[in-house]
């Protein structure tokens, strides 16, 4: 069934969001959107019974969670790397007009 397989993907991005893995995050993103973009028109066609249209409702609930979890912590981090920024700016302002570097005159 393609939504395992989507469901493994989103799971394995989900992971790497969770520990960080930015690069590995971009690279399962791109395979998700590739492995969605080939399933839509099957899943469109397909007639299901009704153990098989649960199994569905179960895996799409999965993977909308995962995506959740995805966004909370890549908003996180982008958070915390926009803060970095503003630093950086600020400290390089400070440079700037007052030759201070890293708090120190």
């Amino acid at each position: 069934m393609n939504y395992e397989s989507l469901s493994a993907i989103t799971s394995r991005m989900r992971e790497a969001a969770v520990h960080g893995e930015w690069d590995q995050l971009i690279e399962l993103e791109q395979q998700c959107s590739r492995h969605v973009s080939t399933m839509k028109p099957a899943d469109t066609a397909a007639k299901l019974d009704e153990p098989a249209r649960q199994r569905k409702i179960q895996l799409i609930r999965k993977i909308l969670a995962d995506d959740a979890e995805i966004r909370s912590r890549t908003e996180m981090w982008a958070g915390q790397l926009q803060r970095i920024m503003q630093s950086n700016r600020q400290e390089q302002r400070l440079h700037q007009t007052y030759g201070v570097q890293g708090g120190k005159a």
